[in-house]
């Protein structure tokens, strides 16, 4: 399919360089060779250069040595290093070449992996033993990874070595090879160590492309494709139209006497030779001329990452599964999409482009099976794309940047233009929502044109391509259906395509109908494309077929493979055409053999009472039968004989006039038609009408919404029966409509005004009824003659019966989702009845299954305008007939559009199969399980939320609600709506609930609580948590509206409490009473509480005793510690977080590949019965583990160990779970072990624990131990209802016979795989082998793993395994009643023998500065060391400059981190290799951390500043979340030297809104506050009196004093020192004081906190409990500054949190000897 030369042929760009130039013959190769070039790098192009290379290098670029470096994949099948090295001598003796020279070769492993560090290490010290020197030629012979790497030793190697590229795949050619690029990867990415060294030549020889799997020649063109889309047109139009040429140059055939080297000469190239050279040209032509005036990617350049912004975060999410190319394909696809939503591409721009790509293989969506396939495709979320998108080196700060298609040939900017998220998130995202006209007016007055008929550019496709001249098609809807019914004519060979006026015009020579079967018994795919199924079905049996040849196969999707064809198979299988059905009866696949002579034709009977197609499809092709064809149309009525009178009349138009023959008894017209023989003669021109079914939804907006919409093109004098839609349905609903012959003009009544029109026949336009059944859904008025079927309003529709067989069963489907908005429908055997409502009861946020039918889709886009927050999933549908049509809806109809994910979540997959995700996780063709089937009671389970979705929380009253949720709403920075205040401010009372309960009753209220739920749902779709009342699940709405929600939309979270808190609160309350025991009003609710919520958060009633700071006992403050903060506003910011998914607060870095090493990981199985009385225990208890196992099955309200399975109260479960939360930070692994698997929970009690597993979802675990020996029904379901919870999928063998390598084992492990996001297996070793045995199993299945396995050997002999393996180990410890498992070891144990069996060596620490010889490090870390059981040692190394000593130490093999201080934070950094942006930011370092590889060899020194962390760290843990919530937090930084800026840096990440800035001499704070980026927004203050004059709830709320302790007073009369007002701490809310001096700890800022609070009490706690004082302001010392830095650089370095508790009691005890 190309572009015609035209009278508008497309002109390059002027700047565009002539790189089609003729080529040349090498006078000294005698190859023929096109020369190109950048910079000052020539190109040469040619068929196989091994001798052009070999002469041109040793006569332009001779020198003592030549190194090649190439691949062992590539070595081993094409011999690359003999092949060179014979032409090289070949050509030394051709040449008489006097200079002495020899050819090194080094041939290093494939892939990704040798571009590393190591791989380019190991080639210098390679070139280093061979004594290579300057004068040496590098050769870099292979694919993007050699060039890459290669091109990096050169530019470094001696400062730099000629080097020349010898690109093998297509991708390396036509991208890496040019341009000068070279670099290697770093763990932290790819391509992140690299300079710009520009080739001495660059050889492409395209003869190497046939040594490339055909998928990978794919993954080339997708480049190549992409710089003609960006930049000539002409070049384009090739790759559309000469593909099968293009493939067949490098994937054959091939002729079987072809020369070797043919294609060498012009004179042997072939023309698919010359086409595939001639493109490759073309692309790395645009790709040279481009590089040659912006060679460092400063803006130009840009335009070379078309589709990559997008297709790159794909490809970071799908690697290596799928391929660099492919990912482009898609993105490129999105991208262009995004151009269409900005600037206007149009359609017929990304039609061809995606048809190109398709003609190369290559997928252009994420709905393509190459990519659904993949258990991957699951990760590709609209949140996961856009993190990956932010660093994008195309980005402006946080401005993505995307390089967006004007035209096929040219782009909107000569770079990549900025593009916000929210159009991003649109396009990306598989739904749709619009915002209400309520919320924002759509436009008044409107024109617009439609897409073309897709009826009518279907017919017109085939008859131009069986005329026998050319047809120029103007209007052809460019859509999914035309896309496949022309991809499958092509096939065909019935025609060929063109494209003209930049592709609006589709030119189609005709082939006269001789029609031959595709190329290698290629199928014809047609998507979910009913006409040009039913129309192909025929076309093919056109192909002659002697009986011997394979039929031509046309096949469908899923839904195409449901839709009948049994009546037209029927009828042609009586004309002599052989068709088989190859799957269900009666639909598509087809297997279709045409006669001898094709379509034999005569007499033919067809039942024409299911779709009128099947009549098109016989008359369309009946001129080219061997006999005249008579079409009788038996059965009972025709359908849609409209449509069979537009296919009539389009063939007279192209010369064949079809006779309807006359009933011989009536004389009236029968349903038998005469088509004569003969062939098509098409008009030079043939413009399409616009499509009418299109047309009514912009009409039916005109009509919903009352404003004004002119369609053009579509008329009275209309060929398609939908025109009639505007006069005999708007019409008579009280629209005006204004029609002439080519245009229709509709202006709808006032809102709210359409009307009934009782009955309506619409056999005659049967694809609008969904259109009109969505009007008819809001016309609350009778009809205009007052006739109707019922009392109610309502219209019967009539005459639509065959929509039952469309994309869907639309009658079906329309009346399903009209129920979801409150609207009743009435099916009947010929269409479906509808009781209108007033637009104002239409239900809000109605998820809209759009059935993947575009008809449907944008039926319900209409009525959406009026219904709040309804979601329309599958919004891609569309694409089947009109693309665009969201952003016609928004740009053109005024009515906004938003993207949203499958499941109201921008953070879910975007991948298409998370539709049927469900579906696919069932067995046996049974319906999937749900997790509440499986439990004694129906309780919901979570979703993945949007991270933004409003949360509802419910409960008792006095549960807690309004409190847990405020603290809930402050965490999440979230509006925080009572019920109840809302309640009272709608009757303008303090108390209205009580007094419109006495005044009006209950029931009254109920039906008050039920329209504010709707309301505040409505009103808060996202960004709010809401607290309702306690009763209001009494009403049936409620509960059906609040189950929906949490099954859809967003968290409802039910508030449990002690039910004895609870009665003893309301003894005392205010509010109406119940009118019944509230234990009564309890265990009625509780079931409905459950049944309506997602997840439970226990208001734990001994909470508040847990609230308590835990410090070490000679700590003088509680505010001074450094342990974490534990209790109730901790748990409750924890859970709501965790809920929406904005914090998990799971484990980042478990190792997936074992070989690659990493952080090893614990988690301490707790075995007690009862885990309250232990809570300080297990505290102390956690050093060394990243999380806590909690054994539900080893629990017993008796708190004695369970020696006999049994199953624990569920309440006494959730109270146990509830106080651990309450006193730890750590995630929670949920396990219930049954008896089989070595625990203590009966065997085959499936309600049971499904109960438990379903509890523990529900309170938000992190993970949960899930047991594979379940059925797998059971299994989906719990993976279904996880949440944000990750599963551990485990299998434990306790016989000693588990064999790791065996099949067995595999087969459990791909289990634990398919169901867990971890694999955990457990065997028992006899032996040693059994340890040995399982690391070769580790090893194996780490090849290839994309899940952490857990895997261990149980038993004394298997605690070699237990040392050994990465990922959560379980551990004990020594104050454990017993082990959960036989062999189970400590954590120090396990520390201690990895340092003896040498995988864990010892480190060196140290503190760089002077003075500090009183400095605590050594002792804060040494403690940690010891008490971690880590075999490490932290010392003191002072000097006054960095000199040799510390070089040494920091380059040392056991260097393992160091602190430094003065005077050195700047001068270390000479030292390293790296500095992270934060200590930038600072401009100091305080921290050095050594990067190591796998093999623990240190790679890289990074430095950090761990200051201001602690200084962060400690005010977020000090302050409550109403002060991080509040809009005006405002802080105070007293001086501006020492760490000031790390103070100002640590203020402004905690969320500081304002920073006042105070020094005693103002010049130095003046120039620190310019210093700083201004987003800071830092105040400098004259006199700390100015704190007075701002108001007291917008003073400081964080004090930070980086001055000498002596430096400040609290006596305003002494002279020299800074006064410390009073003032400066007026703020009501308290807040946090820390002074960064480190001695005396007790120094005037927190002698004036201790001062304020001695005034002030702040007390927190519940409506029915007072807490424990909590003072107004929070202190910290620089002792505790210097701690907490401290902790957070053992963290750093060990990778484990550190043991704060011990290093504070040992820190304490020496500082206050000291003091």
């Amino acid at each position: 399919m190309t572009s015609t030369a035209s009278a508008q042929q497309p002109v390059l760009r002027t700047k565009t360089p002539s790189y089609h130039a003729p080529p040349s013959t090498d006078p000294l190769s005698g190859a023929t060779i096109h020369t190109l070039r950048c910079l000052d790098t020539p190109i040469h192009l040619g068929y196989h250069l091994i001798p052009h290379i070999a002469k041109t290098l040793l006569s332009t670029l001779p020198s003592s040595t030549y190194v090649l470096i190439t691949d062992q994949n590539l070595e081993a099948r094409c011999s690359v290093t003999t092949a060179f090295r014979r032409e090289f001598e070949k050509a030394a003796v051709h040449l008489s070449s006097s200079h002495s020279w020899r050819l090194l070769t080094k041939v290093i492993p494939p892939g990704e992996a040798s571009k590393s560090r190591d791989g380019k290490n190991a080639i210098e010290d390679w070139m280093f033993e061979h004594r290579v020197t300057r004068d040496a030629v590098v050769l870099a012979v292979g694919g993007g990874v050699i060039g890459d790497l290669v091109g990096f030793v050169a530019a470094t190697f001696m400062r730099g070595l000629k080097f020349v590229q010898i690109p093998t795949t297509l991708l390396a050619m036509v991208d890496s090879a040019v341009g000068g690029k070279t670099a290697i990867d770093h763990p932290l990415g790819k391509n992140l160590i690299g300079s710009f060294h520009q080739p001495n030549y660059v050889f492409i020889d395209a003869a190497w492309l046939k040594t490339l799997p055909v998928r990978e020649f794919s993954n080339g063109m997708a480049e190549v494709v992409k710089t003609a889309a960006i930049w000539d047109p002409i070049d384009f139009a090739k790759l559309e139209s000469s593909a099968p040429a293009i493939r067949s140059a490098v994937l054959g055939p091939f002729a079987k006497d072809a020369p070797l080297d043919q294609g060498r000469t012009l004179e042997t190239r072939t023309e698919s030779q010359s086409l595939l050279l001639d493109v490759i040209r073309g692309s790395v032509g645009v790709k040279a001329h481009i590089v040659t005036i912006d060679e460092k990617e400063t803006g130009l350049r840009n335009l070379v990452n078309f589709g990559h912004t997008i297709g790159h975060a794909i490809e970071a999410v799908l690697t290596p599964e799928m391929l660099h190319g492919e990912c482009i394909s898609i993105g490129m696809i999105l991208e262009a999409e995004v151009a269409r939503y900005m600037h206007g591409l149009s359609q017929v721009a990304i039609g061809r482009l995606t048809r190109c790509l398709k003609e190369y293989d290559l997928p252009v969506s994420l709905s393509d099976s190459r990519v659904t396939r993949l258990a991957k495709s699951l990760d590709v979320t609209v949140d996961r794309l856009l993190d990956i998108m932010k660093v994008d080196k195309k980005n402006s700060g946080t401005n993505k940047k995307i390089v967006l298609l004007s035209s096929i040939g040219d782009t909107v900017q000569n770079m990549a233009s900025t593009v916000s998220d929210h159009i991003i998130r649109r396009v990306l995202s598989l739904a749709a929502t619009v915002t209400p006209i309520h919320e924002q007016p759509n436009k008044p007055k409107v024109t617009l044109s439609t897409p073309g008929s897709k009826s009518i550019s279907n017919r017109a496709l085939v008859l131009a391509a069986l005329a026998t001249n050319t047809c120029r098609l103007r209007n052809m809807l460019h859509s999914d259906d035309t896309q496949v019914m022309m991809a499958g004519l092509h096939d065909l060979q019935a025609a060929r395509f063109e494209f003209e006026d930049g592709g609006e015009t589709i030119v189609v020579h005709g082939n006269a109908g001789a029609l031959a079967r595709p190329a290698n018994d290629k199928q014809i795919y047609l998507q979910n494309a009913g006409t040009a199924a039913r129309f192909m079905a025929t076309v093919v049996s056109l192909v002659h077929n002697d009986g011997n040849q394979h039929p031509v196969v046309i096949t469908g999707n899923k839904r195409m493979k449901e839709r009948p064809i049994a009546a037209l198979v029927d009828a042609l299988r009586s004309n002599g055409t052989s068709i088989d059905y190859l799957e269900g009866h009666g639909c598509l696949p087809l297997a279709v053999k045409g006669t001898t002579h094709g379509f034999k034709g005569g007499k033919i009977q067809l039942s024409a009472t299911i779709s009128s197609q099947y009549v098109s499809s016989i008359l369309l092709c009946a001129p080219y039968a061997a006999e005249q064809v008579v079409l009788e149309l038996v059965g009972g009525q025709v359908i849609s004989q409209l449509y069979i009178d537009m296919t009539i009349a389009m063939m007279a138009t192209f010369g064949i006039k079809v006779e309807r023959l006359l009933d011989p008894t009536t004389g009236r017209p029968s349903n038998t038609y005469r088509i004569p023989k003969g062939h098509y003669v098409s008009p030079d021109v043939y413009d399409i009408e616009s499509d009418a079914s299109s047309a009514t939804y912009p009409l039916a907006i005109a009509a919903i919404t009352g404003t004004e919409c002119t369609v053009p093109n579509i008329g009275s004098a209309s060929l398609q029966g939908d025109a009639r839609f505007a006069k005999e349905v708007l019409e008579p609903m009280g629209c005006t409509v204004v029609q002439t012959a080519t245009s229709t003009t509709v202006i709808g009544p006032k809102l709210g005004q359409l009307r009934q029109i009782g009955l309506v026949d619409m056999e005659p336009m049967t694809d609008a009824f969904l259109t009109a059944s969505v009007l008819l859904a809001v016309a609350a008025h009778s009809p205009a003659n007052g006739s109707t079927s019922n009392a109610r309003p309502s219209t019967r529709i009539t005459g639509i019966a065959n929509q039952r067989v469309k994309e869907c069963n639309r009658i079906r489907a329309m009346m399903d989702e009209l129920a979801k908005f409150g609207v009743n429908t009435k099916e009947h055997d010929d269409g479906l009845e509808i009781f209108g409502i007033d637009y104002r009861q239409l239900h809000a946020n109605v998820r809209v299954h759009c059935y993947d039918d575009h008809r449907v889709a944008m039926a319900f886009s209409v009525l959406a305008s009026l219904a709040p927050g309804a979601i329309l999933e599958e919004k891609r549908c569309v694409e089947k007939t009109w693309p665009n049509w969201w952003d016609d809806l928004e740009r053109k109809l005024g009515i906004r559009v938003h993207g949203v994910d499958p499941e109201c979540s921008p953070s879910l997959c975007i991948s298409p199969s998370h539709f049927t995700k469900a579906s696919a996780a069932s067995t046996n063709g049974k319906p999937p399980t749900c997790l509440s089937q499986l439990t004694c009671g129906k309780a919901l389970t979570p979703r993945k939320y949007s991270k933004h979705a409003t949360i509802i929380c419910i409960g008792m009253r006095a549960s807690g609600k309004t409190f847990l949720g405020a603290i809930g709403a402050a965490a999440l920075s979230r509006t925080f709506i009572d019920a109840d205040v809302v309640f009272n401010e709608k009757l303008g009372a303090k108390d209205g609930l009580g007094d419109f309960v006495r005044e009006h009753g209950w029931p009254a209220f109920r039906q008050k609580e039920l329209e504010i739920l709707q309301e505040l749902i409505a009103r808060h779709p996202s960004g709010a948590l809401i607290s309702l009342g306690g009763g209001v699940v009494e009403t049936e709405a409620c509960r059906q509206i609040l189950a929906e929600y949490a099954q859809t939309k967003g968290p409802v979270i039910y508030i449990v409490r002690d039910t004895n808190a609870i009665v003893k609160f309301l003894a005392t309350s205010d509010r109406p009473a119940y009118g019944e025991p509230v234990m009564d009003v309890y265990r009625r609710r509780n079931p409905w509480f459950s049944e309506c919520s997602s997840a439970e958060l226990v208001s734990y009633s001994e909470g508040e005793s847990l609230a308590i700071q835990p410090c070490a006992m000679n700590v003088p403050d509680p505010s001074f510690t450094i342990q974490k903060k534990f209790g109730l506003e901790t748990e409750v910011a924890r859970f709501f977080k965790f809920v929406v998914g904005q914090d998990t607060n799971q484990i980042r870095d478990l190792v997936v590949d074992s070989r690659k090493g990493g952080r090893r990981t614990y988690f301490l199985s707790l075995t007690f019965p009862d885990v309250v009385p232990k809570l300080e225990l297990i505290r102390s208890m956690e050093s060394g583990s990243d999380a806590l196992e909690f054994r539900a099955d080893l629990l017993n309200p008796s708190g004695q160990p369970v020696t006999t399975p049994q199953i624990p109260p569920t309440e006494y479960v959730k109270n146990q779970l509830a106080a651990l939360r309450h006193r730890t930070s750590l995630p929670i692994v949920f396990t219930v072990r049954t008896h089989s698997q070595g625990g203590m929970f009966p065997d085959g009690k499936q309600h049971e624990y499904f109960e438990l597993i379903s509890l523990a979802l529900r309170h938000a675990c992190e993970y949960i131990d899930l047991e594979l020996g379940w059925d797998d029904d059971l299994l989906s379901a719990v993976v279904q209802a996880k949440g944000n919870s990750q599963i551990i999928a485990s299998w434990h063998d306790w016989s000693g016979r588990l064999d790791w390598e065996s099949e067995s084992t595999a087969k459990i492990y791909e289990k634990a795989c398919r169901f867990g996001d971890i694999a955990k297996i457990i065997g028992k070793a006899t032996t040693m082998e059994d340890n040995y045995s399982l690391e070769r199993f580790r090893a194996k299945v780490s090849a290839t793993a994309t899940k952490p396995l857990l895997a261990v050997n149980m038993g004394s002999v298997g605690q070699l395994s237990r040392i050994v393996n990465p990922v959560f180990t379980p551990i004990t410890h020594e104050a454990m009643p017993f082990k959960a498992a036989p062999g189970q070891l400590s954590f120090r144990q396990v520390q201690t023998a990895l340092s003896l069996i040498g995988q864990a060596d010892a480190r060196r620490f140290a503190l760089f500065g002077s003075p500090i010889g009183h400095s605590l490090s050594p002792l804060l870390h040494n403690t940690g060391f010891a008490a971690l059981g880590l075999p490490h040692q932290y010392e003191l190394l002072e000097s006054t400059e960095i000199n040799d000593a510390v070089a040494a130490f920091v380059r040392s093999p056991d260097f393992g981190g160091a602190s430094v201080t003065i005077p050195h934070k700047l001068n270390i950094i000479k030292l390293l290799d790296e500095v992270t942006d934060e200590a930038k930011t600072i401009g100091a370092v305080n921290t050095i951390i050594p990067i190591r590889d796998a093999q623990g060899v240190v790679t890289s020194l990074v430095g950090d500043n761990t200051d201001w962390i602690a200084i962060e760290t400690l005010a977020r843990r000090s302050l409550r979340t109403v002060h991080l919530a509040d809009p005006n937090l405002t802080g105070l930084v007293i001086g501006a030297g020492g760490s000031a800026r790390a103070a100002l840096f640590a203020l402004y990440r905690l969320g500081v809104k304002r920073i006042l800035l105070f020094n005693r001499t103002l010049a130095n704070a003046e120039k620190l506050a310019r210093e700083v980026p201004p987003e800071w927004n830092v105040s400098v203050l004259t006199s700390l009196d100015e704190v007075a004059q701002l108001s007291a709830d917008q003073s400081p709320s964080v004090v930070v004093s980086n001055i000498p302790a002596e430096g400040s007073t609290l006596d305003a009369s002494s002279r020299g020192l800074i006064h410390l007002p009073t003032c400066m701490l007026r703020n009501p809310a308290g807040g946090v004081v820390i002074d960064m001096s480190y001695k005396p700890h007790y120094t005037s800022l927190l002698q004036l906190a201790q001062q304020v609070n001695t005034n002030h009490e702040l007390a927190i706690g519940t409506n029915a409990t007072k807490a424990p004082t909590r003072k107004l302001w929070a202190a910290v010392p620089g002792i505790t500054i210097l701690l907490e830095q401290g902790c957070h650089q053992f963290h750093r370095w060990t990778g484990r949190e550190a043991p704060r508790a011990q290093i504070e009691a040992a820190a304490w005890d020496v500082y206050l000897q000291r003091c």
